[in-house]
């Protein structure tokens, strides 16, 4: 896969052995310097649960190892940050064909008093 600015990417170990543990990273821009056959440079920004960008990155990954996140699941018609300019909302996105439901942080019970 070649990614294109503003893709939303779930990199894996899949893409280089770095991401052991995986991110989602949105591109800015796809470098065209010279690098091994089948491997990118990209620029970034590493997204968090909520979509939310918290690093600029570059990375150097292989590009058949980048899996694209849908924006638009299941024709719900919400587009990509739709009421919030520059964020997205990575929850009920699909990776592959694979539903990611980031982790849920409930708040313990709150004591009345």
């Amino acid at each position: 896969m070649t990614p294109k600015a503003g893709d939303i990417l779930h990199v894996t170990r899949d893409a280089s052995v770095q991401f052991a543990t995986p991110i989602f990273f949105r591109v800015i821009r796809v470098h065209d310097w010279p690098t091994y056959d089948g491997w990118l440079w990209l620029d970034g920004y590493q997204l968090n649960a909520a979509g939310d960008a918290v690093e600029r990155r570059s990375i150097f990954v292989q590009g058949n190892g980048l899996r694209q996140v849908r924006q638009n699941p299941a024709g719900t018609g919400a587009a990509i940050g739709a009421g919030h300019r520059g964020r997205t909302n990575l929850q009920d996105r699909t990776v592959a064909g694979t539903h990611v439901r980031p982790a849920v942080r409930h708040a313990s019970a709150v004591a009345t008093g």
